[in-house]
C-alpha cells in the first residue's frame, strides 16, 4: 500500500475503485493511513503500525479493487499499476503481512509485560533469551531466515547490556539449575566468557578494595556448591498471577532470606547479591521530573554534574518503588568513588 500511495498517479485513479469496494465492503468509506512525508513529520514505527494495521483490515477490498475489470483496463498500460495488482492479488504479500505483524505483537507484548511487571535486574538477561526464543520459534513457522533478526536482537542488546544483568543473575536464587549430582548451582553455563569476566569485575567494585579476593573466594564457593535443595525448590516455588495469567515466585523475599541465613558464610557475596538482585530494571510506571532533567543537561553543566544528576534521579526512582529501605545503600553504591563504579550504573540498564 505504501507502493501504491507513494505513485501519484496510481493513487488518483484507484481512489475510485477502492472507496466503491470498501463501501460495498464495509458500509463505509475509510482512508488508508501512510507514513507522513519526512518533509513535514518525523518517521516513527508508529505510522508503520498503523499503515500495516489499515491495509489488513481492508485486505479484501484491496484484492476485489485489484480484481476490478475497469481497475485492470486503467492500469492495463502503467507498470507501477501492474506491479501494484500482482503485488495485492499474490498470497505471498498476505502472508509476509501475517508474519509483520505476528512479530509485531510478540515485541508489544513483551514491552506490555515489562511496564506492568516491573522486572528486576536479575530477569534481564531471561528475558532477551526469552526474545530470541520466540523469534527463533517466529522464523521457523513462517519459514524466515532467522539471522538478520537474531543479529538485530543482538545489537540491540548490546546497546543495553549491563554487567549487573550477568552478576544479579547469576546471584539469583530464583534461576539456580539443578545438575545431575542434585545440586543446585548458578546458571554460569549461559554466559559468555566476557558476560562471566563481567560478574567477577563488578562484584569486586562493589566490595572494599581490600576485600575483593575474598568476595572472588566466596564466588568460587557458590559457583561450586550452590544452594541446598530443600531450600533452592522453596525459593523457585512458583504460582499462576491472576490478573496476568503468567507464573510468579510465590515468595519474591525468600532470595534475600536465604543470603541472609543459610547462606550467611559467603557475608560479603551475600551483601552484593541483595545490593543487585532486588534492583529495578526499568523505571516504567513512573513520571518523570523533565525539569530536574532539563536542569542536568543544560548547555553548561558539566560532565560530572550531569552524571551526579542521574545517579540522583536513579535513587529518587526507586524509593518511589517502594524500596525505601535500600535507599541509602544505594546512596553509598553511586556516590562512592572507589574505582569508578561505572558511568551510569544500572541507570542505562533497561529492555
Amino acid at each position: 500500500m505504501e507502493v501504491l500511495n507513494s505513485l501519484e498517479p496510481v493513487k488518483n485513479s484507484s481512489e475510485h475503485y477502492l472507496s466503491s469496494v470498501l463501501h460495498q465492503e464495509y458500509d463505509q468509506v475509510k482512508l488508508l493511513r501512510t507514513t507522513p512525508d519526512p518533509q513535514f513529520a518525523e518517521p516513527h514505527y508508529a505510522h508503520v503500525l498503523a499503515m500495516l494495521d489499515d491495509v489488513a483490515s481492508s485486505a479484501s477490498a484491496l484484492q476485489l479493487t485489484v480484481l476490478d475489470e475497469s481497475f485492470s483496463v486503467q492500469f492495463s498500460d502503467d507498470q507501477h499499476g501492474r506491479d501494484v495488482t500482482d503485488m495485492v492479488g499474490g498470497m505471498r504479500f498476505w502472508s509476509d503481512l501475517e508474519a509483520v505483524q505476528s512479530l509485531i505483537k510478540i515485541v508489544k507484548v513483551m514491552v506490555s509485560d515489562v511496564e506492568v511487571d516491573r522486572p528486576l535486574v536479575s530477569q534481564c538477561l531471561p528475558l532477551w533469551d526469552d526474545l530470541r526464543g520466540k523469534v527463533k520459534e517466529w522464523c521457523a513457522r513462517y519459514g524466515k531466515d532467522e539471522t538478520p533478526l537474531q543479529e538485530v536482537i543482538q545489537k540491540r542488546f548490546n546497546k543495553n547490556y549491563h554487567p549487573a544483568w550477568a552478576a544479579s543473575f547469576i546471584l539469583d536464587p530464583l534461576y539456580l539449575l539443578r545438575d545431575t549430582s542434585g545440586k543446585y548451582l548458578p546458571p554460569f553455563k549461559f554466559l559468555t566468557i566476557d558476560q562471566e569476566k563481567d560478574v567477577d569485575r563488578l562484584i569486586t567494585r562493589l566490595v572494599a578494595r581490600e576485600e575483593a579476593h575474598i568476595a572472588l573466594m566466596e564466588l568460587m564457593k557458590w559457583r561450586a556448591d550452590g544452594l541446598d535443595p530443600l531450600y533452592a525448590q522453596a525459593v523457585q516455588v512458583k504460582e499462576k498471577d491472576p490478573l496476568t495469567g503468567r507464573m510468579k515466585s510465590v515468595n519474591p523475599q525468600s532470595r534475600r532470606l536465604v543470603w541472609e541465613t543459610c547462606l550467611s558464610e559467603l557475608k560479603l557475596l551475600g551483601r552484593v547479591a541483595v545490593r543487585l538482585i532486588f534492583l529495578h530494571a526499568t523505571s516504567g510506571g513512573l513520571k518523570c521530573n523533565w525539569s530536574l532533567w532539563r536542569w542536568a543537561y543544560r548547555s553548561g553543566n558539566a560532565r560530572f554534574a550531569i552524571e551526579k544528576a542521574e545517579k540522583m534521579i536513579f535513587i529518587a526512582s526507586h524509593a518511589k518503588l517502594e524500596h525505601r529501605d535500600y535507599a541509602s545503600e544505594d546512596v553509598e553504591l553511586f556516590m562512592n568513588d572507589i574505582d569508578g563504579i561505572s558511568d551510569e550504573v544500572f541507570l542505562s540498564a533497561t529492555l
